[in-house]
């Protein structure tokens, strides 16, 4: 037995047999293999079609995306993120490109947009020396010498904030709204972003914490205007008492929280009871009523005035809390019950046994419940040192509530990224331009290949300015020119694009700032992915066979 001739040439796909019966070998290349200057010359365009997407999506005439879901629902957003979350794509590098985007988002919260569009523009310009037969080595080597010159000449022209001053906290952050679709009452949202920050940082052990995912919730109800949204100091759930005699208005409210439900223990799911009197059904029966009133009587002790627990709460408990007058609320989330216990200084206990005066907490000032709309909130405000809060955001329909919340995400991770790191750079193009001119001068102190590379990724960071001229439409040769000849100039470093009408600006007189941290971080994801993907020479699939070619293979089983 051997393989045909043709067999070998086109490589083997089949399954070898002996004459009598089962395979013994199989030989299936079921894999497809691409190498080489094509495997980069697809990732580059990949990088690039993905870049284009978002492309317009930048700046503060940016334009939005509608996108639909497989389930027929609707997204309309700026949000690059937002927006590349939603797309389907094979491409390997092109899923690359998205997961930065999401990394950038998780890491600081901004620049999403920005960093696609820069590692885009980062791969495109490498396209010509692989042309040019340079090898990939040369071009990663010239770009990480680039990233570490960007960040050293980004250090020397931020500046340093002082983060108690107000007013120039909220300049920092509406210039992060002003490119959303929150801009219109940017007064009021920045305040919002602000205000809900500075309640939720903490020092821990001399170190500054603020966790906005956890402990600034932003609760969405539809009707009333924009204008009507605020920051609660305090907690805010949707839901109600658990029985209708409970008080649904309590000041100054002793508050225990539980993760244990109220509730009698059922046996495991294999127990079997069998009953032969009617005496061991009410035994049964007053066995729960015991176990129910001893843990009611567990609380009833602490005297508190306001009940939360995660699990359940039994009709029998109900009636032993309403006669001790204490109000209670079942099946809160665990996050919810966490950001409770930061607003009012209670800790929660999971065991009913357990719990001690010392778990109760007294920094609220008010419960109340609410009904907005056909919904019943519950109120926990005025709280004395709150290091949790509440963004209730009002709105005409859902999407615009959808869109306005990634907005306020996007404002809080730029307030929360200055008290981290306090200092600014220049927006509008300006930081990127005043890189490129500083990349430009020591390329020409450079000897070798490696200088041609380097020189096109100072030249790669002018897609900043040049898509914010595009994108609010005005002349993007005669403006990037203007702006080149003013950063020549000695002390012209925050003079970038007025993104509203596209002229060339001092940034700082305009109030455009942007965090250090998130302009770092930018430019660090955007120059490595543009290096990881430069590294790749091979891409190796496994693909299934289809159904048409199983058993036979491509050519039948070759046998002689």
């Amino acid at each position: 037995m051997r393989l045909s001739a043709a067999q070998q040439r086109r490589g083997a796909k089949s399954t070898m047999q002996l004459s009598g019966g089962a395979p013994v070998l199989v030989l299936s290349q079921n894999t497809k293999r691409e190498s080489g200057r094509k495997v980069q010359q697809g990732n580059i365009s990949a990088a690039k079609m993905i870049a284009d997407v978002i492309r317009t999506c930048l700046g503060p005439r940016a334009m939005m995306k509608m996108l639909m879901d497989p389930m027929g629902g609707i997204v309309m957003t700026n949000d690059g993120n937002a927006i590349l979350r939603e797309i389907q794509v094979q491409h390997p590098a092109a899923k690359s490109m998205i997961e930065i985007s999401r990394t950038q988002d998780e890491e600081v919260g901004d620049g999403t947009t920005s960093v696609i569009i820069l590692a885009g523009e980062m791969l495109a310009v490498a396209e010509q020396f692989l042309e040019q037969q340079m090898h990939p080595t040369v071009i990663i080597s010239a770009y990480r010498k680039a990233l570490e010159d960007m960040l050293s000449t980004l250090k020397d022209i931020s500046v340093a904030v002082d983060v108690t001053d107000r007013v120039m906290m909220l300049r920092i952050v509406k210039s992060a709204i002003d490119t959303k679709a929150l801009s219109r009452v940017s007064e009021l949202a920045c305040g919002i972003a602000l205000d809900a920050v500075l309640t939720v940082q903490r020092e821990d052990n001399g170190r500054r914490e603020i966790d906005i995912k956890n402990y600034a919730k932003i609760e969405k109800v539809p009707g009333g205007i924009l204008e009507e949204s605020c920051v609660l100091r305090g907690v805010m759930l949707n839901k109600d008492v658990t029985h209708p005699r409970m008080r649904r208005r309590i000041e100054t409210p002793r508050i225990l929280l539980l993760d244990c439900s109220l509730e009698f223990k059922k046996g495991e799911s294999q127990t079997d009871i069998e009953m032969s009197r009617e005496e061991d059904f009410a035994k049964i029966l007053q066995a729960e009523e015991d176990y129910i009133q001893q843990i009611c009587a567990d609380i009833v002790r602490l005297k508190p005035d306001l009940l939360f627990t995660e699990k359940g709460i039994s009709d029998l408990a109900q009636h032993f809390l309403v006669k001790a007058n204490i109000t209670a609320i079942r099946r809160i989330r665990k996050t919810d019950n966490n950001r409770i216990a930061r607003a009012c200084g209670a800790r929660i206990v999971s065991r009913t046994s357990d719990a001690k005066e010392e778990d109760v907490g007294t920094g609220a000032g008010l419960f109340e419940v609410k009904k907005i709309g056909d919904d019943y909130f519950t109120f926990i405000t005025e709280c004395k040192d709150p290091k949790a809060c509440t963004i209730l955001l009002r709105g005409a329909s859902k999407d615009i509530l959808a869109e306005v919340e990634r907005n306020l995400q996007d404002a809080m991770q730029v307030a929360r990224n200055v008290l981290l790191e306090p200092r600014l750079v220049a927006g509008g193009g300006a930081t990127e331009m005043a890189l490129a001119q500083a990349l430009e001068v020591r390329s020409r102190a450079m000897t070798g290949v490696e200088q041609w590379p380097y020189r096109a990724a100072a030249r790669a960071l002018e897609v900043i300015p040049r898509t914010l001229v595009q994108n609010c439409g005005a002349s993007t040769i005669r403006t990037l020119t203007s702006l080149r000849a003013k950063h020549t100039q000695e002390g012209c470093e925050s003079w970038g694009v007025n993104g509203e009408t596209g002229a060339v600006a001092d940034m700082r007189e305009l109030g455009v700032l942007d965090p250090f941290a998130v302009k770092a971080q930018t430019y660090k994801t955007a120059l490595e992915t543009a290096i990881l993907l430069l590294r790749i020479d091979g891409i190796v699939s496994g693909s299934k066979k289809s159904k048409g070619d199983e058993g036979t293979g491509a050519g039948g089983p070759a046998t002689d």
